[in-house]
């Protein structure tokens, strides 16, 4: 695509799932931002913090565009990443509203340990689900009452989707709990599977949705009364008198200070609006190249008896071993190939050294980026160490 074209010849990046590449328009739109109104956003009257103010308020809409949610019930907040997100919801959840958390067995940790340290500091019980082959979650199985439930809808190591997250939000809120939604790994590639679902947060990181390092947080505003404002600072308050604050966020118009003490990434907040257009007008030919790169890969790999796949179905990420060879050593090899992966266990060691007892694996993460000559070499670098 034209939007890498910076990308030399013979460099294939295989780690999206970590961070995606960004495109020319999200490079330029944070150019433009330093260089032609670079400003405090929501503090300033001049003309520059005007036009900050007027992107980051456009961005927040794509965002809710780009999820299918209205505006009249839930509100975006930045963050710093996914992790802080979660951490930060679960901080500020009133205790004495819920009986429990609960999250699943392939989680990244942001998740497993921010529920960890929910439970260790709240006192509440914390249960760890089981997930089907297919991502979904055994619901018949558990009693969500009064539960705050934190899980991923796409898994970071072979992309696996919470098939069944429609019925979970329902089982859930039938029972008088929330849903919090880790999509990290959901957003560039699969945000379908969030059409249509109302869970009570989304948390998501700009850096894997070909935008900048950012976080965000999606969540419904009926959500506040089950909160406290347990971290405050700058930019959220109206007024500050010796022992007392008026939030800003008592108000609809600036809910989104909830979450967002103090200076925010206004450069990266711009970037990740310019990202979001940018996806959104990606053409069907595009989508079907990246489709056919991936699955090509997955069937190579697939079709060789030495290679362990983690995955069931072909994805966009995957994780493999292979007979005999070390992924450590394997991914330097790759790399002085200039292809570049990930190796270990992508921060889901619960799961894939404890439940499964894998050794550490090879990750193979594709974007809009890759090329068909890049899937080519790595198939016949990969051919090379395989025979």
């Amino acid at each position: 695509m034209r939007e890498f074209d910076y990308l030399g010849e013979g460099e294939v990046y295989l780690d999206g799932a970590c961070q995606s590449l960004r495109p020319r328009c999200v490079i330029d739109a944070i150019n433009n931002y330093y260089t032609e109104h670079n400003s405090c956003g929501e503090r300033v009257k001049y003309k520059w913090g005007i036009e900050t103010d007027e992107k980051v308020e456009e961005t927040r809409e794509l965002v809710l565009k780009y999820l299918g949610l209205k505006a009249k019930k839930y509100t975006v907040s930045f963050t710093l990443n996914t992790t802080y997100g979660i951490n930060l919801s679960l901080s500020q959840l009133k205790t004495e509203c819920f009986d429990k958390v609960m999250t699943s067995e392939i989680e990244h940790n942001s998740p497993f340990l921010a529920t960890m340290a929910f439970s260790e500091r709240t006192g509440l019980p914390r249960e760890v689900m089981k997930r089907n082959e297919d991502g979904s979650i055994p619901l018949s199985e558990y009693d969500f009452t009064r539960a705050v439930v934190v899980v991923n809808c796409a898994s970071n190591f072979d992309g696996r989707k919470l098939l069944n997250i429609k019925e979970l939000i329902r089982d859930v809120h039938k029972s008088g709990g929330i849903v919090i939604i880790d999509a990290a790994q959901a957003m560039a590639h699969s945000s379908d599977i969030l059409r249509g679902v109302e869970p009570d947060a989304i948390c998501f990181s700009a850096h894997k949705l070909y935008a900048p390092s950012l976080g965000v947080i999606v969540w419904q505003d009926e959500l506040m009364s089950e909160m406290t404002q347990g971290f405050v600072g700058g930019g959220m308050v109206d007024d500050v008198l010796q022992n007392s604050y008026l939030l800003s966020a008592e108000g609809k118009e600036h809910r989104y200070t909830r979450f967002e003490a103090g200076l925010q990434a206004w450069g990266e907040i711009v970037g990740l609006g310019a990202a979001l257009k940018w996806l959104m007008k990606v053409s069907k030919t595009d989508w079907k190249a990246f489709e056919s790169n991936y699955h090509a890969l997955y069937d190579f790999l697939s079709g060789s008896p030495k290679v362990h796949l983690v995955n069931q179905q072909a994805n966009p990420t995957m994780s493999f071993y292979i007979d005999g060879i070390d992924s450590h050593m394997l991914g330097n090899a790759l790399s002085r190939e200039n292809i570049m992966a990930r190796t270990g266990y992508f921060c889901a060691h619960y799961y894939l050294d404890h439940v499964l007892g894998l050794p550490p694996l090879m990750r193979f993460s594709l974007g809009l980026h890759n090329r068909p000559s890049d899937i080519e070499k790595v198939k016949k670098v990969m051919e090379k160490i395989l025979h």
